[in-house]
């Protein structure tokens, strides 16, 4: 999906794996020895994409994918390179982590909760509602960080202006006062848009509407390909605090 919007070859896919591994894994010993070693991997995307911006942005015909957008806009063309860098890992990251996640959570949930699968297959309707679910449950992207721009207090904490602020979205959506019994998968919540598996605001994510339909559709083949699919061993979890990431989960498919 990231290499068509990218409108790179799908035999370069592969790359922006990687790629998206070494941004958020550069401090991670068992996949790089030094955070140098994980820079020259991303000095290897931005060589990669670089050149693609230029070529694109040469073009006299407008292009319809993200990088020709970028390379065409007034207001993006004359990025610096750490910006292009900064903005293309954005997209892969944002384009990757999360929704993978998303669907090894949602194989998890089920496998915990095998009633909720079997509602799912009596009620298909249920699918957009259930993707919804495995979002704020997996919380792929545990939390983000914001600065305070202003003086305040909230709930007798007091923050001052410049101070730097966690916002532990894992948190968030298991909050009791907003999700009746949180940690229970529920496939069928009447408030589940209320998430914030995709932030919030202004800085909501760009692309989470194509991830709920990347997921909706996932789990409509799957409903159609398979009776069960079941953890066979147990699952092996991301080395981050920044990503709730699944890095191995071993399942057996049943057909229909």
């Amino acid at each position: 999906m990231l290499a068509i919007l990218f409108d790179v070859p799908q035999e370069d896919r592969m790359l922006l794996i990687r790629w998206s591994d070494a941004a958020t894994n550069n401090a991670n010993p068992e996949l790089f020895s030094s955070v140098e070693e994980a820079f020259k991997e991303l000095w290897q995307c931005f060589e990669y994409f670089s050149n693609i911006f230029e070529k694109r942005k040469a073009s006299t015909t407008p292009g319809h994918d993200l990088i020709s957008m970028l390379a065409q806009s007034e207001s993006t063309k004359e990025m610096p390179p750490n910006e292009l860098l900064g903005n293309l890992l954005l997209l892969i990251v944002g384009g990757n982590e999360t929704t993978r996640n998303s669907i090894s959570g949602g194989v998890k949930f089920f496998n915990e909760y095998p009633d909720e699968f079997e509602r799912l297959t009596q009620n298909p309707n249920l699918v957009p509602s259930a993707v919804l679910e495995m979002i704020r449950m997996q919380s792929a992207i545990a939390h983000m960080a914001r600065t305070a721009t202003e003086d305040t207090e909230f709930r007798g904490k007091k923050m001052k202006k410049g101070d730097r602020l966690a916002l532990w979205y894992v948190s968030a959506n298991r909050d009791e006062e907003v999700f009746p019994k949180p940690d229970r998968f529920r496939i069928d919540r009447e408030n589940i848009r209320t998430h914030l598996g995709f932030g919030y605001g202004i800085h909501r994510c760009v692309g989470y509407r194509l991830a709920e339909m990347q997921l909706q559709i996932l789990w409509e083949e799957i409903l159609q390909c398979f009776t069960r699919v079941e953890i066979v061993g147990s699952p092996e979890f991301q080395w981050s605090s920044f990503l709730h990431g699944i890095t191995k989960l071993p399942v057996r498919l049943q057909h229909k």
